[in-house]
């Protein structure tokens, strides 16, 4: 990412978290229609360590877990409204607390912090975490973040946001989902998003550029993106049935929804079954 590039993607975040701007949501359609209503789970957030704040559901049950990563010089706070959606469906969201997630490495420390919770007597989350479904995601630098992250065996499902250089897409070990903007000028889709979705042949792979969405659409609640982050999630993490024919099979969902300018799905993706 060149530094002009950098210095306004900077600018912008610093902005949106100083005045608490919320961009507008893309108009529902379609796969948003289905997934961007708030799910079953009342939410709470709360310090998870020194270096990282969860969403989670207030009763826990047994969840899987989303790590997150900011983009630059941002932190959890300006995307509060998709990590509270996320949430509300039932993951453990550990969110990095800093505006430089590109390497990955703070992001893999929520998992490490939480798996070890998970077996801690008398922790809160003992015996409520699905250490088996680990997704990362995040948004720009965080979207790389998401890539480097998803080299870990531990992650079992990337979504990389309008992701930064960080990250190599041919260590992916889970499937990924590939998200980029129409109108992003910031991380160009056709420059830098689809070659790193084309590169991870070895997984599963979908690439998907929601018509109309800016680098800052993704800020806030999530915009048109947060349907199809949660049915992916809900799928890969979760098991949920519903979500497997918005990305797969002839009649994938996606593939047919007009608030999507382009939708791309390497060979493996197209040979996952549909419903």
């Amino acid at each position: 990412m060149g530094r002009l590039r950098a210095r306004t993607l900077i600018a912008g975040m610093v902005a949106l978290a100083a005045v608490g701007i919320t961009p507008a949501a893309t108009a529902a359609t379609g796969i948003a229609d289905r997934w961007s209503e708030p799910g079953p789970f009342a939410v709470t957030v709360e310090t998870l360590d020194s270096t990282h704040t969860v969403y989670r559901p207030t009763r826990l049950e047994k969840h899987p877990v989303i790590l997150w990563g900011n983009g630059t010089g941002a932190n959890p706070k300006i995307y509060d409204g998709l990590l509270r959606h996320l949430a509300s469906h039932g993951f453990v969201v550990a969110a990095a607390d800093t505006p430089n997630a590109g390497s990955g490495k703070e992001m893999l420390a929520g998992a490490t912090t939480l798996i070890a919770e998970n077996s801690r007597p008398g922790s809160r989350y003992q015996g409520k975490i699905d250490t088996a479904h680990i997704g990362a995601t995040g948004h720009s630098q965080g979207g790389g973040g998401a890539i480097a992250a998803g080299a870990d065996p531990r992650v079992t499902a990337t979504i990389p946001i309008e992701p930064g250089p960080q990250g190599s897409s041919t260590a992916l070990k889970g499937p990924a989902f590939f998200l980029g903007g129409q109108f992003d000028t910031i991380v160009v889709p056709a420059l830098l998003v689809v070659p790193r979705y084309r590169l991870a042949d070895q997984v599963p792979a979908i690439y998907g550029e929601l018509a109309g969405a800016t680098h800052f659409t993704p800020v806030g609640d999530g915009g048109g993106f947060r349907g199809a982050i949660t049915a992916w999630f809900r799928f890969w993490l979760s098991g949920d049935e519903r979500a497997r024919a918005e990305f797969f099979g002839p009649s994938c969902g996606l593939c047919r929804d007009g608030a999507w300018s382009d939708v791309q799905r390497n060979a493996k993706a197209s040979a996952v079954p549909g419903a």
